[in-house]
């Protein structure tokens, strides 16, 4: 490595470390590079712009990202979970297994852990605590597991960002995500059920057979948009960008005139939001597409390919070694750093490993999510702590059960590839 290599390295930590946000350490980090190499300063600048206006994939961010805001700011939400509670919170833990459900119903709406632990998460805590039925700390910690669903269940935009940087396509790695979120959601119910018998946690009042067609017909419209956005993107109607704004489209024919439950001045704040968050976004690939250029210019994927192939490693070894990496990783980083930065630098050796891009692609994506839960930064912690006052200390006692559950499904998902790669390849997808 260079000295303007660990020059980089040492600003970016260090900004880091002193809490500033890890874009704008990446993109002081790229200044100190460049100076140090006698380049011109304006690249991290232009690299920033050429890579965002390039990439027309990256459009379909900040419209999943306006969809889930309008689907929880109208009756969506709402109308969503008094269906999944007719469903299943008739059994024992059934309010957690309504948690976990409705995150697998609403994964296909937003795209997001945060969206949906601060939507409709926050809507079952309350219900989870209403009259001490289940602690504050289980209630907060089932929903931070569940939501971590949100992004491996298309659409995702973690994997729109893995898409970026790894050049595969995100159909098939939409396809791959439905059974690996489906199998998570059966992990975390069992561990639920389980908790919910050993605790004794009380059962729900059944909600009578003669009210579910209703509840259904009133939640059925909503129930559409992910049909329609797997169609779109699957029957090759549109493409994953346009996809998304048919979603952001439908959500708000949905809220406003279905429903007719979003006024014009919520819709302002809606789109003020988006624009908040989508910038967030943006800047953080920004900042992550200056980095990779640096690391493109220093070698450093022929550095890793070269110290791969001394440590001799089957395929399985090297991904649960990688993992290993990843899963300490999540500790201390967010996941879009982890996937614009971190990722990218084990991709050619996947490749020369022979390691299938989209199983790899899932797999790194779940990994990334169960980093939003785990201590000590765990995004979707604080999270749900600043949207219901539950305190950290009480969630995190809680959370460790339910992070045992989804890294063993994480262990199989990457000792069975299939399970990822049925779907894409019935569609077609020969990698």
């Amino acid at each position: 490595m260079s000295l303007a290599f660990l020059v980089c390295l040492a600003v970016v930590l260090g900004l880091a470390a002193l809490g500033a946000p890890i874009a704008y350490a990446m993109i002081v980090g790229a200044i100190s590079f460049m100076a140090v190499q006698g380049q011109d300063l304006a690249l991290p600048a232009e690299q920033m712009i050429q890579g965002l206006y390039d990439s027309f994939v990256l459009l379909a961010v900040p419209l999943f990202i306006v969809a889930a805001n309008i689907m929880n700011a109208g009756t969506i939400s709402e109308r969503l979970l008094g269906f999944v509670v007719a469903l299943v919170g008739r059994f024992r833990g059934g309010l957690g297994h309504v948690n976990v459900v409705a995150s697998l119903i609403f994964a296909g709406m937003s795209g997001s852990a945060v969206a949906d632990a601060a939507g409709i998460g926050k809507l079952i805590i309350e219900m989870m605590r209403k009259e001490g039925r289940y602690p504050a700390g289980y209630a907060a910690a089932i929903t931070a597991a569940s939501s971590t669903i949100g992004p491996i269940i298309p659409p995702s935009i973690p994997m729109v960002l893995y898409a970026l940087v790894s050049g595969q396509s995100i159909g098939y790695l939409f396809l791959g995500g439905i059974l690996p979120g489906l199998f998570m959601g059966a992990v975390l119910m069992a561990m639920n059920a389980w908790i919910a018998t050993k605790r004794g946690f009380a059962t729900e009042e059944p909600v009578p057979a003669r009210k579910l067609p209703k509840l259904a017909i009133n939640a059925f419209p909503a129930l559409l948009m992910p049909v329609i956005l797997l169609y779109g993107i699957y029957g090759g109607v549109t493409t994953p960008t346009e996809a998304a704004a048919v979603a952001a489209f439908y959500a708000l024919i949905l809220a406003a005139i279905f429903y007719r439950a979003l006024s014009f001045r919520a819709l302002w704040r809606i789109m003020a939001v988006s624009a908040r968050q989508s910038a967030a976004v943006g800047i953080v690939i920004g900042g992550a597409l200056i980095f990779n250029y640096i690391v493109a210019s220093e070698n450093i994927p022929a550095r890793m390919q070269v110290f791969v192939d001394a440590l001799d490693l089957s395929p399985t070894a090297f991904l649960i070694l990688v993992n290993v990496v990843f899963l300490l990783l999540g500790c201390l980083l967010d996941a879009a750093t982890l996937i614009l930065v971190i990722i990218p630098l084990f991709i050619p050796a996947c490749r020369a490993l022979g390691i299938d891009l989209v199983h790899f692609g899932v797999v790194a994506v779940v990994n990334c999510m169960i980093g939003l839960i785990t201590p000590p930064y765990g995004i979707v912690l604080f999270v749900i702590n600043a949207v219901t006052g539950i305190p950290l200390r009480a969630i995190i006692r809680e959370i460790w059960l339910f992070m045992a559950v989804l890294v063993a499904a994480l262990l199989i998902l990457i000792l069975f590839p299939d399970i990822v790669l049925w779907l894409p390849r019935l569609f077609g997808y020969a990698g």
